[in-house]
């Protein structure tokens, strides 16, 4: 699980962005607050992988919180959610080494662009990391994990379809080492094999998922997915 620290002045609104990063798979919230100096109690007090970080608080800048923790020697990762969207702070958040920044108000399907790009980051980086010296192929993977597509700012699910069920179906393609039939994603999330198959079409279609074909000795190819976002 990837520990998330979330800080905002808003309690409704870090409410509301903790919610939202429990709903993604494999991410869950380690602790809230509401200042920078709450904020870095926090992160001196137990690990944290990934704060998602405010910049307007009542103390110091969400940018002074990040500048204080590089000088006590904290590495860890920030991704900016902020109604600040003036272009200095943007670059500074990317020179203080903020992953993304996510300009206020966004959907959820925005944030978890974001986690999904940053789960693949660690994913990515771990694979490489085995191999001690990173040649100009894994370079490219690592910097590549943190691309994201573009989001609708309201994205639908089909008649019939949950967000639970979908969050569900992706969880198990996010975690499966190979790619996976139908029939293997039902049997993984105890759904009808139909059902997945309806899902599965929307996410391929969506672009979250790509299809390929496996071939037998006889019968029709079997539709196998893999997953691809962001």
């Amino acid at each position: 699980m990837i520990d998330v620290l979330v800080v905002d002045d808003d309690f409704r609104v870090a409410e509301i962005n903790a919610k939202y990063v429990g709903k993604v798979p494999g991410f869950r919230v380690a602790a809230r607050a509401h200042s920078a100096a709450q904020a870095l109690a926090a992160v001196e007090r137990a690990p944290i992988d990934l704060v998602l970080l405010d910049h307007y608080l009542p103390d110091h800048t969400g940018l002074e919180l990040v500048h204080r923790m590089r000088e006590r020697g904290h590495g860890t990762d920030v991704i900016m959610i902020t109604a600040a969207g003036d272009v200095a702070t943007v670059q500074t958040a990317m020179r203080l080494g903020a992953l993304h920044y996510l300009v206020k108000p966004f959907t959820f399907a925005a944030l978890r662009t974001r986690l999904d790009s940053y789960a693949a980051l660690r994913r990515t980086v771990d694979r490489v990391g085995g191999r001690g010296v990173a040649g100009q192929e894994q370079v490219d993977r690592i910097f590549g994990a943190l691309r994201t597509a573009p989001v609708s700012s309201s994205p639908r699910l089909p008649s019939g379809q949950s967000e639970p069920t979908t969050d569900l179906i992706c969880d198990v393609l996010h975690r499966a080492a190979q790619p996976l039939s139908a029939h293997e994603v039902a049997a993984r999330t105890g759904l009808s094999r139909s059902t997945a198959q309806r899902y599965l079409r929307h996410l391929e279609q969506a672009g979250r998922l790509r299809l390929s074909l496996k071939y037998g000795d006889t019968g029709r190819p079997e539709h196998q997915y893999t997953w691809v976002a962001p």
